[in-house]
Order: structure tokens, then sequence, then C-alpha cells
């Protein structure tokens, strides 16, 4: 298990700083160890106190992990002053940490200055050259590099101004810019561009710390830099955007929401392959169209066909049973997943669908068995839908919903040239989804 050192403060709210860093290093598998340099009172609105570790008692600290256990890899958040930097500093030079990453943390996100301007200069010329990556926002690298950053050439012009100083490899957090989510990587010869989505949220307390911690933890993996800040990236874009909306102001990343996510595909694919034994053996072979059928089930909060699963090559006849080609995996069914997110667009918790036979006997099934049933008419679309491949079903369903109050059980339409007649199952999830699919034998 990689040891992973934060030296840094601690965020009473939980969101930021050395609990940020230590619920990070735990979730991507490292074993995380602190030194605290400042106390806070703070919350999602804002910090309200400071209350600075002696530098003597820092040094103290370090020295009892290190000498002890030791660490592959370290972090660095809030310092605070100059005679806690030299301390650090100190203990990082002596103990020879391999893996250093600096997160030149300067001012909150609500405006509370976390480090002394006296320091700065200290910060410059004693820890960025120990520094094997460094971290710095927008704003923090106008500071350190003493440029103004408004456009993509400054971003570049400021990292070889910083990398000068010392560190080996600069990473650019530009968030700050507008237009795409764009982060630079400078290792002294070439820049390296890490694009992303921006995701729109304001609870985003904590996500300096959090990226900081996660490279500091792939680096203590044996990861190379652009390895674990590609890593680290992937995990703080998920921690973003199931962010958790605490307190009243700002409040903090998920730092659980991508593992989370990963026991949410297993669940997904459990439920889809429970739903086909309830199917299977049932003699359902009579509501397979001639494409064939197809179950889909989202991951909560689904945006992408790759977050939504189903069965590749859908389900086949077999005499009087059903079979499926293969296990359910993520991304297998464009059609299905077109159908589920659409419907999840109106209601997040309707997350799973299945296409059947088209016949006026099993509408009659359905309403029998009280169904609500709904279509759309494949002639009213729009010709730029017709010619846009993929984007019937989109279009159909959404059609249907706009035009009703409450998600409907079954969603047809009776075809047009080129396109079988088709139901649409709807559920909450795949059992009940088959559930509904039995009552229409």
């Amino acid at each position: 298990m990689p040891r992973i050192l934060t030296i840094a403060g601690s965020d009473s709210g939980g969101g930021a700083g050395i609990q940020a860093d230590l619920k990070t290093i735990t979730l991507l598998g490292g074993y995380g160890m602190s030194v605290i340099t400042a106390l806070t009172a703070q919350n999602t609105l804002g910090v309200s106190g400071i209350h600075e570790v002696p530098a003597d008692f820092v040094a103290k600290q370090l020295e009892a992990v290190l000498t002890d256990i030791g660490a592959d890899a370290a972090k660095t958040g809030m310092l605070s002053n100059s005679m806690i930097i030299r301390a650090v500093c100190g203990s990082l030079r002596r103990f020879r940490i391999p893996n250093l990453v600096v997160d030149p943390v300067m001012v909150s996100k609500n405006g509370a200055r976390l480090l002394s301007p006296e320091a700065e200069d200290t910060l410059r010329q004693e820890l960025i050259p120990l520094a094997r990556v460094i971290t710095p926002n927008i704003p923090e690298a106008e500071v350190l590099a003493q440029k103004k950053i408004r456009k993509a050439t400054d971003l570049r012009e400021a990292a070889v101004r910083i990398q000068k100083m010392g560190a080996r490899y600069v990473l650019i957090k530009g968030g700050h810019l507008r237009g795409p989510a764009l982060d630079l990587l400078f290792d002294g010869k070439k820049f390296y561009e890490f694009y992303g989505e921006r995701i729109q949220t304001p609870h985003t307390h904590g996500t300096g710390c959090t990226l900081s911690a996660a490279i500091a933890a792939e680096l203590g993996k044996g990861k190379t830099v652009r390895e674990a800040i590609a890593n680290a990236k992937q995990y703080i874009r998920a921690a973003i955007r199931f962010a958790t909306p605490l307190g009243h102001g700002r409040g903090p990343v998920n730092h659980y929401a991508p593992l989370q996510r990963e026991l949410e595909k297993y669940e997904v694919i459990q439920k889809l392959k429970r739903a086909f034994q309830i199917l299977s053996g049932k003699k359902i072979v009579n509501l397979l169209p001639e494409v064939q059928s197809n179950l889909g089930y989202a991951l909560p909060f689904a945006r992408t066909p790759e977050e939504v699963a189903a069965f590749p090559g859908r389900f086949v006849r077999a005499g009087q049973e059903i079979l499926k080609v293969a296990d359910p995996e993520f991304g297998a069914s464009r059609h299905i997943a077109q159908i589920v997110l659409t419907v999840m667009g109106h209601d997040p918790e309707m997350r799973s669908a299945m296409n059947i036979k088209y016949g006026v006997e099993i509408l009659a099934r359905a309403r029998k068995a009280g169904l609500r049933v709904k279509h759309f008419n494949r002639q009213d679309e729009p010709p730029q839908v017709k010619r846009k491949e993929g984007s019937s079903l989109s279009w159909g369903v959404q059609w249907v919903l706009t035009r009703t109050s409450q998600i409907p059980d079954l969603i047809f339409d009776r075809g047009d040239v080129g396109k079988e007649p088709m139901i649409r199952v709807l559920g909450r999830n795949p059992e009940e989804v088959a559930q509904k699919v039995l009552r229409l034998r």
C-alpha cells in the first residue's frame, strides 16, 4: 500500500485541506498520513478564523511520521507563513521524499488569505525547487509568475516561468478561464493539454486539494506524471459532477462518488441479469420484433450512452425460448440508451426500458392490465430528424413526454418506410420492466 503524506491545514467543514486529502488518498488505495500546519474555522460559507501551528511543532509531526512510517509521496497545501515553509522544506530535504506535489494554496475560494504575502518569496525560492509537480490555479499562477493570464498563450508563458523556479512539472489548472476546461502541463520541454467538460455546479469546495492529493496518491503507486494527472482528473471530474449540496454556501465535492459509481455499475449489471432470469423460460418469443429485443438500465444521473448498460447482440429466439447472446455491458445499445436517457430527462428515476413487438392485441392486453399507453407518429418527424441517423427514437419519446404529465408504461409507434413498428416498455428498473412485459403475453 503506497504511503501518502499530506502537509496542509485542517478544514473544520471537512471539504478541503487534510480532510479532503485523507478521503482522496484512502479512496484511491493509499495509506494516508497528515501533518497539520494550521487549524481553520470554516464551513461552506467561508473561513472565519485561522490558528497557525508553530513551525517547530510542524517539524515535530514530520519527524514522527517520516522516521517511522516513511512516505512514497507527499503533497503540500496551506503552509501559512515562511517559518512553516522552511520547517517543511528542511524535513523534505532531510528525508528525501521522492514524489512531492505542491499545491500553492494562497487564497480560499471565498477570498480568505491562506498564505501571508511575506511567504510568497519563500515558497518560490525554497519549496518550488523541491516539487516534482506544482499545481497552481490561474490566480496562483499569476502571483507566482508575476503575469496576468487571459488566454492559452499566457498559460504557456506562465508555466515556463514557474518551471524555471525549479519544479520538474508545472500543471496550471485553467478552470478560471472561459471556454473549454483546459489544464496545461509543462515538463520543461513539451506542453501537454488536458481537456475536460466544464461541469456547471457551485459545489466545488476542495477541488484543488482533492486534485493534488489524487496526483500524489497516483505517483505513490508508481504512475508517471502524465498518468497520475490523467487518473486524478478522472477522479475529480466524478467528485465534482456528483458534488454534495451540503451547507448554505459552496458545497464540497463528493470524494466518495468515483467509488460509489463503480458499485452502482455492478448493481446495474446484476439487476439486468436478474431481469433476464425473470423473462427467460416464460415463452415471450411472440413479443420479440423482427429486429429482436433489448433491455437497458442506466446509472443514476446518466447522461451518455456509455452510462447505460444493455445486452450485446440483443435477445434472440431459440424455439419457444429467448436467449441472450452475452451478459450485459455498458454502451452495448445506443438505441435503448437513447430511449432511457430521453425518459430520464423528464424523470430521473425512470432508468430502464425494453423494446418489444408492436401489435394491436398486445396494446389491448396492456390497457386491460391497467398500463398507461401513449404513442407518436413517425410521419410527424421533422425532415432534419429523419436525416439524422439514430435520432428518431429520441424525438418520438420526447414528443410523447412533452405532452403528458405522467411517464407512461408503454410508448409505441406504427412504423414508417424502413422502420418496424415498435413498443417500448418503461420502468424504474429492469425487474419492473420485465414484470410489465410478462403482463403483455
